[in-house]
C-alpha cells in the first residue's frame, strides 16, 4: 500500500483530510504527525504489529519507555496509577511539552510497558492537529519521537519524512514545522517529580 501523505492546516486541521488517517489506523497502519516537539511515529494502542514496526524502525530495545500520546487528562488516569499528587502537578502542566513516567495500569500491554519497571510514558500534545486526530478515537496513540537511529533530534519536515520513510509508513500528516526541542521527561512514579530529561518544559519540583 502506498504511503498517504496529506498537508494539514495547523491551526485549522480538516477533519475530511484526518478522516482519511482514522481509516488508516483502525486498518492496522503506522502514522508520522506532528507534535509541539518535531514528529513522532504512532499507531494504535492494541496495534502489535504496529508497535514492532516502529520499534524496528527505531531499532529500539525491549527497554525503551513507549508513549501513550492522550486526548486529555481524563485518559490519563485509565492507563496509569495516577494518585491526588500526581494528578494536580499533571493538570497544572498539560497540554504541555512534557513526558510522564508513570506506573502502567493493567489497560497497557505489557509489550508496552518498561519490562523492569512497569512504567509507561504519558503525553498532551498541544499540537491542534493531533488533537483533532485524537478527537476519534476513545483510546491513545502508541507514540514514539522520529528520531532515526544515530540521530540526536527528531526529523521536523513532513515531506522528508515522506521522501526518506515513506516505503515504510502507511501515512505521513504533514503539519508543516513544529520545533525540535524534545520534550521535559518527569518521573512520577512515586508522590516527588524526579527530572529525567530537561527540554522545552520548565521543572517546578
Amino acid at each position: 500500500m502506498d504511503c498517504l501523505y496529506i498537508n494539514v492546516h495547523p491551526e485549522n486541521p480538516q477533519e475530511r483530510l484526518l478522516k482519511q488517517v482514522v481509516e488508516i489506523l483502525n486498518k492496522g497502519g503506522v502514522i508520522a504527525y506532528p507534535t509541539e516537539s518535531g514528529y513522532a511515529l504512532g499507531c494504535l494502542l492494541d496495534n502489535k504489529e504496529g508497535a514492532e514496526r516502529i520499534r524496528q524502525l527505531r531499532q529500539l530495545s525491549d527497554k525503551h519507555d513507549f508513549t501513550l500520546m492522550c486526548p486529555d487528562l481524563s485518559h490519563l488516569s485509565h492507563y496509569a496509577k495516577v494518585g491526588n499528587v500526581q494528578f494536580r502537578y499533571l493538570k497544572a502542566s498539560l497540554p504541555g511539552a512534557y513526558t510522564f513516567l508513570l506506573t502502567a495500569s493493567r489497560e497497557v500491554p505489557r509489550r508496552l510497558q518498561n519490562p523492569k519497571r512497569k512504567t509507561i510514558g504519558l503525553r498532551v500534545t498541544p499540537n491542534k492537529i493531533t488533537q483533532t486526530l485524537l478527537g476519534f478515537f476513545d483510546k491513545p496513540l502508541m507514540s514514539v519521537s522520529l528520531i532515526l537511529p544515530g540521530e540526536e533530534f527528531p526529523m521536523t519536515d513532513g515531506w522528508t519524512i515522506q521522501e526518506e520513510l515513506g516505503h515504510a509508513l502507511d501515512a505521513v500528516v504533514d503539519g508543516g514545522f513544529c520545533g525540535f526541542e524534545p520534550t521535559t521527561v518527569i518521573d512520577f512514579t512515586e508522590d516527588v517529580p524526579v527530572l529525567v530529561r530537561q527540554g522545552q518544559g520548565p521543572f517546578n519540583p
